[in-house]
């Protein structure tokens, strides 16, 4: 098994938000593009379902109600938002274990110094949503939502970096990307640890055994999508029959995937099968999701009601502050505290505009809002309705920083991506090379 290369070495300490290495921004680009088309179905969808449970509620509550899947001793018989809920997102956080080991073996989280940064930056972003939430809930009566705003969305931030921050350093877009990656970490461990109830140990040990299967069968190079896609439908229905919420299998198996590369292999099997299935999870399963969990009704006294009740008002609260400050402030910390340096093309305000994005919660921050209240639909209704006001918030604001700093993107991003003697490969990774050089007659700069 073939050892990942030993990171640069830091003298002074790690540059925060630095050129990343071509490969990992060959990756970032790749996964960004993707996530981006994924964000706009998001958006799309998040739109249609609000139409159509405004214009015709009942046929939206029938159809998110209607019950499919066979009637099994695992109680496969769910409606089609559980269905969305416990199935289609397990495919997302089955993507989102597999960035977060490749993140851990070949990206920016290999190293304690590297991930230093983005573990404290996503943890900020979480507790101080968390701690506003609980604030304004102190006396409601409401403090099971907690968790709500803690939650970042990926795919419909970058929908939000695709139409305003085209010129954005690859690096701040790794930043952001790795943020979120943390981020669901953190959110499933939460619906493992605090939205789970009624445990039930026989389906729980058997799911664990299948896992422990499906790793021998990995490790031993047996191949076929044939065998694991049935037994990962087992690991998911039995994880689901056990009480701990199914997508607790999806960021499990993910996990599990070699993310790394011995030799001769041009792809690991964890890059490969998340090339294969993140246009599933960006472009079907959460938009999907977004349909069947998306439809509030919305009227005058119900959006009052986002502003004036204190469950909502601590969601968009949480979203808009906590995680904008949170992000930020982490960051910050992690920065004064620690040997990284931030970038010196890079300011502050680049940074505080990528923060603001990490406010959108839309996925996981409704699938939470449905678990936190399921005994209180009007709640949850109340709840969801605040996440889609909190994100879209989030959004203009992020929309509103970004454009202000566009103009100091695009000057990084040209020199980024400037190619002098059109090989392929930007200047700024071979100017070291002295081949270059000489072809080019580029002369480095003294040393200071």
């Amino acid at each position: 098994m073939a050892s990942q290369p030993p990171p640069e070495p830091t003298p002074r300490g790690r540059q925060f938000l630095g050129r990343l290495s071509l490969p990992e921004r060959t990756y970032i680009t790749d996964a960004l593009r993707t996530e981006t088309v994924g964000g706009i179905l998001l958006l799309l969808s998040a739109v249609i379902a609000l139409i159509w449970a405004n214009v015709w509620p009942a046929g939206y509550e029938s159809v998110v109600d209607h019950t499919v899947g066979p009637s099994t001793p695992l109680h496969l018989d769910l409606s089609l938002g559980t269905w969305a809920n416990d199935g289609l997102l397990a495919i997302f956080f089955f993507v989102a274990g597999i960035e977060l080991k490749r993140e851990f073996v070949a990206g920016e989280l290999r190293t304690p110094s590297a991930a230093a940064l983005p573990v404290v930056a996503a943890v900020c972003g979480v507790a101080l949503p968390a701690v506003i939430y609980a604030a304004v809930n102190a006396t409601s009566g409401h403090l099971g939502g907690w968790a709500i705003p803690t939650a970042t969305d990926i795919a419909f931030a970058l929908g939000v970096l695709a139409v305003v921050g085209s010129h954005l350093p690859s690096a701040l877009r790794a930043f952001l990307l790795t943020l979120a990656v943390v981020d669901d970490l953190i959110a499933i461990l939460i619906i493992a640890v605090f939205y789970s109830s009624g445990i039930r140990f026989w389906a729980l040990g058997l799911s664990l055994a299948g896992l422990v299967l499906f790793w021998f069968l990995h490790r031993r190079g047996v191949h076929g999508w044939y065998l694991y896609l049935p037994l990962a439908f087992v690991i998911w229905a039995l994880m689901h029959e056990s009480g701990v919420h199914a997508t607790v299998a999806g960021v499990a198996m993910g996990l599990i995937l070699r993310c790394h590369r011995v030799d001769g292999e041009k792809q690991s099997p964890g890059e490969h099968i998340e090339h294969l299935v993140r246009p599933v999870s960006a472009g079907f399963a959460v938009p999907v999701f977004a349909l069947l969990a998306a439809g509030v009704t919305i009227s005058g006294s119900a959006l009052a009601q986002v502003f004036t009740q204190a469950a909502p008002l601590g969601i968009i609260v949480g979203l808009l502050a906590g995680k904008t400050i949170g992000v930020f402030g982490g960051t910050w910390l992690a920065a004064r505290f620690t040997r990284a340096e931030l970038n010196p093309q890079l300011k502050w305000a680049d940074l505080f505009a990528v923060a603001t994005l990490a406010g959108i919660g839309f996925t996981v921050s409704l699938l939470i809002s449905e678990l936190a209240f399921e005994d209180d639909e009007a709640l949850a209704n109340r709840a969801k309705a605040a996440v889609l006001v909190g994100s879209l918030v989030c959004a203009t604001a992020a929309t509103v920083l970004i454009k202000l700093r566009n103009r100091h993107y695009r000057e990084l991003v040209d020199e980024e991506n400037a190619d002098t003697d059109d090989d392929g490969v930007p200047d700024v990774y071979q100017q070291d090379d002295p081949a270059w050089q000489a072809r080019t007659g580029h002369r480095p700069d003294p040393p200071e």
